[in-house]
């Protein structure tokens, strides 16, 4: 999918309550899950141990961390969509709420969606809270569901 390019904050405004942007798929591999527990040192064995996963876990697979799943929006809305303006900087401001709704199996294959839920002015810059639903490929719910907050300083 191409990238979404939204000029500015004026024309933000305007998409409030839609569905902005789509990323493309991305292979969730058992090496990034592996990599990921590395870093984090967050080793249980539903992320890291194939074989135990393959016989004891109910999705007969292992399964990427949440916070994996998470970590990855950065790529997946570079993929789908990008404010330009003449901003200083863009900063992850964190998140309202956050939810892991459903396994992401390794080697599934993941990709986001983006609503625009608000904008608001604050001194310095604007606050844009996006809604992102993370789906895999075939499932029936979604991997991830978040509210995400971006600042952009002027």
């Amino acid at each position: 999918m191409a990238t979404r390019n939204i000029d500015g904050i004026e024309e933000l405004k305007t998409l409030v309550g839609q569905e902005v942007a789509t990323s493309d798929w991305f292979e969730v591999t058992q090496s990034r899950i592996n990599d990921f527990a590395d870093a984090t040192q967050d080793h249980q064995w539903i992320h890291v141990d194939v074989e135990r996963a393959r016989t004891e876990s109910p999705f007969h697979s292992t399964i990427a961390h949440g916070f994996l799943t998470l970590s990855l929006l950065p790529h997946l809305t570079a993929q789908a969509l990008k404010v330009q303006g003449d901003f200083k900087m863009g900063i992850n401001y964190g998140l309202n709420r956050l939810r892991f709704v459903s396994p992401v199996p390794a080697g599934s294959r993941l990709r986001a969606r983006y609503t625009l839920q608000a904008v608001e002015d604050f001194a310095g810059g604007s606050q844009i809270t996006w809604v992102v639903t993370c789906e895999t490929e075939g499932g029936q719910k979604p991997a991830l569901v978040a509210e995400w907050l971006v600042r952009y300083y002027g």
